[in-house]
């Protein structure tokens, strides 16, 4: 390999984009690199040349443990939108300059699809310009939503979260049994693909019934066959609850949480999610008089390391380990998959797929995935889901919480 690399974080971090960094930083010196970079923020702060030596954190082999169980991008992260390379080289001229100046000859970033985007982009430019360095994209994304893969590092430790929660809400919404329902909404995060909200399937088991609806983005929401189902249920149930989708849609194409009011938009011209669940609680509560209440996971559920899968942990250092091989390989404009090779027992292996094909696709929950009504999943979700939640990793405590590992 070249003398040194870099490595990056970018957008919503994970429980396991950190194990992503791990397995680049351990094949790297296995294969015998001399300096592993960190972006510090990203592309953003590396094109003001902001890194770190990774030598400094994870030399020994208790470094990369801790990095393991540390929540949220140890890097730090950002939401950088590359600019279209024509008319706008002096920045990419920029990141190439930093990346000579510390004799850097293979980049890595770990992420979702903006990143593989960045990725794409960088390649591209190095191809039309002959330069030597090679790219390579890290799957990251709760959201499950890259194409190509099977699935993505991040979105099985969330999916486990949110099962384990919704089996919390449950219970505790079933505790007082009054003749006069409660009925819980639950909002699970995912703009225009569904998969964190199917998770919520997984809570279903011989000692929890699961929640009463699943709604996804990839139907159209009714809120009068919504607020119907509640009443319907409300006959026979003193405990209802219904897990949604942040970015559940209305015929009119509008998210439900836009109703009445306007979100803002980030970077990347993406609408801030959030409010869906406490929007559809009032309106349950003023069209059918019965007791709501709203509870929003957010940010807990792709930061709650304590409770991370450990085959999610597993591969997301496989991919990052398998990103160094590719590159190692003479590979570029790459990034890695993850290959499904069994079910019984699970088995999953790595390939490098062009990132042409992957930049910019969102890959959605297929409908046949989805029941005839539009509010729960199939058995064949389940099959398909289930093992990506299996394991846990238990946490290094002091003082009665986790120790993390945090960059100085």
């Amino acid at each position: 390999m070249g003398k040194n690399i870099v490595v990056g974080q970018s957008g919503g971090p994970t429980a396991v984009i950190n194990s992503s960094v791990a397995g680049v930083y351990a094949q790297a010196k296995k294969l015998g690199i001399d300096k592993v970079y960190g972006m510090i923020h990203g592309i953003e702060g590396f094109l003001d040349d902001r890194i770190c030596d990774l030598d400094d954190y994870l030399a020994s082999p208790e470094g990369i443990e801790m990095l393991k169980r540390t929540p949220s991008a140890f890097l730090g992260s950002c939401r950088f939108k590359m600019p279209k390379i024509e008319g706008n080289e002096e920045i990419y001229d920029k990141i190439f300059e930093v990346m000579e100046k510390h004799d850097i000859d293979y980049l890595f970033y770990c992420g979702g699809n903006d990143s593989m985007d960045t990725v794409k982009m960088l390649s591209d430019y190095a191809a039309a310009h002959g330069k030597k360095q090679r790219f390579v994209g890290v799957p990251k994304t709760v959201d499950n939503d890259l194409p190509i893969t099977d699935h993505c590092p991040g979105y099985g430790s969330a999916a486990k979260y949110i099962a384990t929660s919704l089996k919390e809400v449950i219970r505790d919404n079933s505790s007082f049994g009054v003749k006069k329902p409660t009925v819980c909404i639950v909002e699970i995060m995912g703009r225009n693909a569904g998969w964190l909200t199917a998770a919520a399937a997984l809570a279903k088991s011989g000692d929890c019934e699961g929640p009463d609806a699943i709604y996804l983005p990839e139907r159209v929401f009714d809120i009068d066959k919504f607020v119907n189902k509640i009443e319907e249920l409300s006959k026979t149930k003193s405990s209802i609850v219904i897990a949604v989708s942040e970015g559940v849609k209305i015929s009119d194409g509008r998210y439900v949480c836009e109703i009445g009011r306007e979100v803002a938009v980030d970077a990347f011209g993406h609408k801030q999610m959030s409010g869906t669940a406490a929007k559809l609680a009032d309106i349950v509560a003023e069209r059918t008089g019965l007791k709501t209440r709203a509870i929003e996971f957010s940010t807990l559920q792709r930061s709650a390391t304590h409770i991370a899968s450990l085959t999610d942990i597993n591969e997301a250092f496989q991919v990052g380990a398998a990103a160094v091989k590719a590159a190692d390989e003479g590979k570029t404009a790459m990034m890695i998959t993850l290959d499904r090779n069994g079910d019984d027992p699970y088995q999953c292996g790595t390939s490098a797929h062009d990132i042409h094909d992957i930049a910019n696709v969102e890959r959605k929950v297929p409908d046949e995935w989805i029941t005839e009504d539009g509010c729960g999943l199939t058995d064949e979700f389940e099959a398909y889901a289930r093992p990506l939640i299996m394991g846990e990793l238990t946490p290094l405590f002091a003082n009665g919480v986790p120790v993390h590992l945090v960059r100085k």
